[in-house]
């Protein structure tokens, strides 16, 4: 199990599958930069064969996490197919799929009857108002909670629902959220808004931290911590005291995990990054398609990760927001 230059051990693969998405959300792919964007050609997009190939050398070299991102990954063409040759690969004890939900509703039995484990879906509130602005598109919530409704019922539970909290469009969500979620097994997790990429127009002031939530919650609704089930594991989790179930905070601008980081992320166009934040990538769909021996890719994986030295949002003060960075439409979150 190959390990970087401050001691991290490889164990996450998030692979996007696609660079497109059927939501234009504000704080990841907003409409004034992304309408009238050149979207990778087919060609250009690694295929479900060079996907599978790829994720059984990472699990070879360790990897037991997989989860599947875009982009939304179900706009990709029967990506059943792709979970079925994933979860045929000895090694995965985790597959899951990250969704904005829009087509969750008429894909969740045919995903979990290829071997998909679990979905994780976006869902930024339970107004449509508010999520209509927030994914600047018309989408009801009704539509992703039948998606939730149609995965909890195709066995993909127990679902996570991501919620993006960005000071003055969406916190007044939070407890609505959990009233509606409360009960069900189902876990919401607040992320902090993140300036991932450069076309999001991040600004520390519309970061809500994560203290400022939980002590919303704990004062609506008792909470306490859960110890975390692995160091690498991003979200901080607390139980309601009366037994309602969990909650989740992903604290990456106010509390930066970096020091427990174990994820590689390989792009829809066949590249791989070691962090979430990356300037650069290193091309392996150019070793896939001429000829690389498993050997050689094998070493460029070795590599890649243990020069690794990424820690990010540990040094998000002294990293100029204008240096580049890759969008997360194409290595999702």
């Amino acid at each position: 199990m190959p390990s970087d230059t401050l001691g991290r051990i490889l164990r996450d693969l998030r692979i996007s599958v696609t660079d497109r998405c059927s939501f234009r959300c504000v704080y990841c792919m907003p409409r004034d930069e992304y309408d009238g964007h050149t979207y990778l050609a087919r060609s250009e997009i690694l295929d479900y064969d060079e996907i599978a190939r790829f994720t059984s050398l990472a699990v070879d070299l360790g990897v037991t996490k997989v989860r599947l991102t875009g982009g939304e990954p179900l706009l990709r063409r029967e990506l059943h197919v792709l979970v079925g040759l994933l979860a045929s690969i000895e090694g995965i004890e985790d597959l899951a799929m990250t969704t904005n939900g829009h087509f969750l509703a008429a894909q969740a039995a045919d995903l979990a009857g290829a071997g998909l484990g679990r979905v994780t879906v976006s869902l930024d509130g339970v107004d449509d108002a508010v999520v209509r602005r927030m994914i600047d598109t018309d989408v009801p919530v009704a539509a992703v909670m039948d998606g939730i409704r149609a995965a909890a019922e195709a066995g993909l539970g127990p679902i996570k629902v991501n919620t993006v909290i960005r000071r003055g469009w969406n916190e007044d969500q939070v407890l609505p959220l959990l009233d509606r979620f409360r009960g069900t097994g189902h876990t919401v997790r607040f992320i902090e808004y993140m300036d991932v990429g450069t076309t999001n127009r991040w600004h520390r002031e519309e970061v809500v931290p994560s203290r400022e939530i939980i002590e919303a919650v704990d004062e609506r609704w008792p909470i306490e911590p859960v110890d975390r089930a692995h160091p690498s594991e991003v979200a901080a989790l607390y139980r309601f005291s009366d037994g309602g179930g969990e909650v989740g905070f992903i604290s990456s601008v106010s509390q930066p995990f970096c020091t427990d980081c174990s994820r590689l992320r390989l792009s829809a166009e066949g590249s791989i990054y070691t962090c979430l934040f990356a300037t650069s990538g290193v091309d392996v769909k150019a070793h896939l398609r001429g000829g690389a021996t498993d050997v050689v890719l094998r070493r460029i994986l070795t590599e890649t990760w243990g020069t690794r030295g990424d820690r990010y949002s540990e040094l998000r003060g002294g990293v100029p927001l204008s240096d580049p960075r890759v969008e997360m439409s194409y290595i999702g979150g």
